[in-house]
């Protein structure tokens, strides 16, 4: 099979390889997924350029954990009806050295996720890792259904499907951006906009959830801290994704006085009925239109290392490979 990998960390157009490898077969419980598309996340480039520092978990990567395409073949122990099926496919390289850059993966049958006939296989493509992790961070402590719900970064990959799952099952939210200039790109039918460059953002969110917000889902925990203990609810949730400073600092007694919950989100480990259950409803808001996900233009498999390169220069809309065959 066509694929692209690297075995060694390090810039993508210095280590990412296009060539033939060999076709990989299912084992038990697995499913084989002929890709055609395939899901670029910050992950899968930050795993490329070892930005940890824990090196190669394997002599050869084949990169990305998500993608979308057609069940071709099954290991002992799966139903020969699911061949012909047109999945959605998380977690292909979560644990495993070879995932969806490449015309073939192998993945355990749970996975795979059947894609409605009216779902594009670039939006199923895009629903593994910032999907799941989204859904976490909306629904890990129960309904959010009257609640208000604040998510940081709502443009954001993960961000932005979180405001929209919590809008779909109920929720009021509120989404903040750094700058002013970007709140015409909040979508009003989801969130009420808030700029984080404003001179008293508490206040404005405080203005919008008089009462204080229930859940709060958080891409900068270290800068926003403060914050959101400023307009937190007694007893409210505040689901953290990412970080930029890997020791954040903050004041500990307003948090415990309102009894807040700090609740920290690794994908990769997830219990397996939430994301099971994160999958069902991932594909249920895409087949009902509740979902918006801006992605660019497919590029070829042998652009990933410029794939790569745009979303580490932070592109705002989806980066996905076309998987030829």
């Amino acid at each position: 099979m066509l694929a692209a990998w690297y075995e060694r960390p390090g810039p993508a157009a210095e280590v990412l390889e296009v060539g033939e490898t060999a076709d990989p077969d299912p084992g038990p419980g697995e499913v084989r997924v002929r890709l055609t598309v395939s899901g670029i996340n910050p992950g899968d480039t930050k795993k490329r350029g070892d930005w940890v520092g824990y090196g190669m978990p394997y002599p050869r990567v084949i990169p990305h954990s998500d993608g979308a395409g057609t069940v071709d073949a099954v290991g002992d122990g799966v139903d020969d009806a699911r061949i012909g099926a047109r999945v959605w496919v998380y977690r292909a390289q979560s644990y495993r050295p070879f995932g969806t850059a490449a015309q073939f993966t192998v993945v355990p049958a749970d996975h795979a996720v059947a894609l409605p006939d009216d779902v594009d296989d670039e939006v199923g493509a895009c629903l593994g890792i910032p999907g799941i992790t989204a859904h976490r961070a909306v629904f890990a402590d129960g309904p959010v259904a009257g609640m208000t719900v604040l998510v940081h970064g709502v443009l954001g990959g993960v961000s932005s499907l979180a405001a929209q799952l919590a809008a779909w099952r109920g929720a009021t939210v509120i989404g903040t951006v750094r700058r002013s200039s970007e709140l015409s790109q909040v979508d009003d039918a989801v969130a009420h906009g808030v700029a984080l460059d404003e001179a008293d953002p508490a206040s404005a969110i405080r203005r919008l959830a008089r009462d204080g917000v229930h859940r709060i889902i958080e891409v900068s925990f270290s800068d926003n801290a403060d914050l959101d203990a400023a307009v937190a609810a007694p007893g409210a949730v505040i689901a953290a994704y990412a970080t930029r400073d890997p020791r954040p600092d903050f004041d500990f007694w307003p948090m415990l006085f309102a009894n807040l919950t700090i609740r920290l989100l690794g994908s990769d480990d997830f219990p397996l009925a939430a994301t099971q259950q994160a999958a069902a409803d991932l594909t249920a808001a895409a087949q009902e239109r509740a979902l918006r996900i801006p992605i660019d233009a497919p590029l070829r498999l042998d652009r990933i290392a410029e794939a790569h390169e745009l979303v580490d220069a932070g592109a705002r809309r989806r980066v996905v490979l076309s998987i030829p065959h």
